[in-house]
């Protein structure tokens, strides 16, 4: 009998032992089901208490260690501070507990990372609790005497976010800036050019605007200043709603310079005489065939002069040129017809040869990209051919046209002699490099822009070892060197802009 009752009562204590011993099993948790995977958030980082970046955005990665159950791998990839970067900061395993809903994880390891680092002693502790996580990391690294603390908080992406992290669209609505910014998206570069006038105050406050992919931020923000002075590169990063990243470099790449001439004002030439005109400013610059027609004024001929300002132009005053009929003025020294013409260079009178009178061009040191500026045109209603002054013939049924054009030529020849382009040749010689033609020479009635391109002549191309010569030559007969014209074709142009760099 009591033989029996020590059997039945070891057989309750082994009972009541397993059942103990299985109470105090830990549970399993749900690390894969709920808490792997990947976290975005921002980082906060310190040095020995010192505070040096917050507001970091960055990607954490929980899964499951291969340790054994409730415990998980944490992965920061990329880790920097200061001009450290520590790489990527692995901390597995980190033991997993559950308290009131959340789940608190630690955990340590020791890292060896690249020289001056070294050995570091990393410790982690963090809280996930829904689809939020909050970590703590501690980097000691003794190399340094330095107590680096990084402080995450995030939430769990769902997988679905957008990837795309660009610049799509970015400009700059600054007088200074010449050519509006080019998005590299292979190099992550935009460069863009500014007028060579610009001051580095003036460069110190541009403001592009700029458009980013749906559900990405960017920084520093749209429409804020930015200092591009000295040759300052601006940092854009973009980070798109799934946390990647793409860094852009905005810079200046090339001034450009504008060659302007308004019409705006006026001087008076050989005043008080009786070939007193006026020509437009600079004159140093700017010259007109009113000096021939003045000749002519000095011998009697009272038609007035081809090229006059005309006061209620485009923006403020524009230069008139008309096509006088000159037929026998000058005791018969002139052609029939003297055009209207405005151009960069000199004339000076040669009463043996005309067309050598109008010298074209001014020293010009750069590239030139476009020549742009505004016209109206009226072709007159007698078309005069006057290239045979013994047989002139008139009344004829050609409908004139104006003719605007710039021409970028070498200013000396292979003996380092000067060359000078005259009526002759400014539109054949073999010295041309670059034109800019209006091919619509037509009647304009009302104010027209336009914008020509400089387009390489064949077989040349600009060189910048070499000085150059640039000629803006505008007639209001486009054959008015061949002494042909309507009388009374009235070109009037304003606002004259050839971009360069």
């Amino acid at each position: 009998m009591k033989k029996n009752l020590f059997y039945l009562f070891a057989l309750i204590c082994s009972v009541s032992l397993f059942t103990s011993c299985s109470d105090d099993d830990d549970p399993v948790y749900p690390i894969e089901e709920e808490l792997a995977g990947t976290y975005k958030g921002e980082l906060g980082i310190s040095v020995n208490d010192t505070p040096i970046g917050s507001g970091i955005l960055q990607k954490v990665y929980i899964s499951k260690s291969a340790s054994g159950n409730n415990q998980v791998k944490l992965e920061l990839k990329n880790f920097s501070f200061g001009d450290f970067n520590l790489g990527d900061i692995q901390v597995d395993p980190c033991a997993v507990k559950e308290q009131n809903g959340a789940y608190s994880f630690t955990g340590s390891q020791n890292l060896n990372l690249a020289a001056p680092i070294g050995s570091c002693d990393v410790t982690v502790s963090g809280t996930i609790k829904g689809n939020t996580i909050s970590i703590n990391i501690g980097v000691t690294v003794t190399a340094l005497q330095q107590e680096v603390v990084a402080k995450f908080d995030g939430s769990k992406m769902t997988g679905n976010e957008s990837k795309e992290a660009k610049i799509t669209d970015f400009t700059i609505d600054n007088e200074f800036v010449t050519e509006q910014p080019v998005i590299n998206e292979a190099s992550g570069e935009i460069t863009f050019k500014v007028n060579d006038a610009a001051t580095d105050d003036d460069l110190k406050a541009l403001k592009p605007v700029f458009k980013i992919s749906e559900k990405a931020t960017v920084s520093p923000a749209s429409g804020v200043a930015q200092d591009f002075s000295g040759g300052k590169t601006v940092t854009y990063t973009v980070v798109a709603e799934d946390g990647t990243t793409k860094v852009y470099a905005a810079s200046i790449a090339g001034s450009q310079n504008f060659l302007k001439y308004s019409f705006d004002t006026w001087a008076i030439q050989h005043e008080g005489l009786r070939n007193e005109y006026w020509n437009p400013e600079p004159v140093n610059e700017l010259s007109t065939s009113n000096e021939g027609a003045g000749l002519l004024a000095t011998l009697g001929f009272k038609g007035g002069y081809p090229v006059v300002e005309e006061k209620d132009g485009y923006s403020g005053s524009s230069a008139k040129l008309i096509t006088l009929y000159t037929k026998g003025a000058g005791f018969g020294m002139a052609p029939a017809i003297t055009s209207g013409s405005l151009f960069t260079g000199i004339f000076a009178t040669n009463p043996s040869d005309q067309l050598k009178s109008t010298q074209f061009g001014i020293p010009y040191a750069k590239k030139p990209l476009s020549f742009k500026g505004v016209y109206k045109y009226t072709p007159g209603d007698n078309y005069v051919d006057g290239s045979d002054k013994k047989n002139v013939l008139e009344n004829l049924e050609t409908v004139d046209e104006c003719s605007i054009m710039a021409v970028l030529y070498e200013a000396v020849d292979g003996e380092g002699n000067e060359v000078i382009l005259t009526g002759h040749d400014i539109a054949s010689s073999e010295y041309r490099v670059a034109v800019a033609v209006l091919q619509d020479g037509t009647a304009k009635a009302d104010w027209t822009t336009f914008e020509l391109p400089f387009n390489d002549l064949e077989g040349k191309s600009y060189d910048a070892s070499k000085s150059y010569k640039l000629a803006i030559v505008c007639s209001s007969s486009k054959d008015g060197a061949a002494f042909k014209g309507a009388v009374n074709s009235t070109l009037i142009v304003d606002n004259f802009e050839i971009l360069g760099e």
